[in-house]
């Protein structure tokens, strides 16, 4: 008997925005879809302060790892698209806190711009518990 993928959705992040789901799950593998600054009820933060951007795209990963059925402590790999390599520390500051002990597997990835002129982006792997 085959394994189905299961659609990973939660009210408490960002809304999917394009063809694709917040995140996918197989067997004990889920697979979080990039995360914009973006509020649950849709509302964009690309006018606001990295440090305010940041909280709210980990905020977003954060709960759909819960949805999942997860939690932090189980995150792999992490995966962070930056508008700049100046926001690396800032980011590295605000991410520590908010994931306190848990250190993932993680890559930060400087790049020219992001959609809608946002300046963070991020994405993960965890294991559903």
């Amino acid at each position: 008997m085959q394994e189905k993928i299961k659609i990973i959705n939660t009210k408490n992040a960002a809304p999917a925005g394009g063809h694709y789901v917040q995140a996918t799950a197989f067997q004990n593998l889920v697979f979080i879809s990039g995360q914009l600054p973006v509020r649950a009820d849709g509302t964009h933060t690309f006018s606001e302060p990295f440090e305010v951007q940041a909280r709210q795209a980990i905020n977003n990963l954060l709960e759909i790892v819960k949805e999942a059925g997860s939690n932090t402590s189980q995150i792999l790999k992490v995966t962070v698209y930056i508008v700049g390599v100046e926001y690396w520390p800032e980011f590295n500051k605000i991410y520590a806190e908010m994931l306190g002990d848990v250190k993932p597997a993680r890559a930060i990835v400087p790049v020219p711009e992001l959609h809608h002129g946002y300046l963070v982006e991020i994405e993960a792997i965890a294991v559903a518990v």
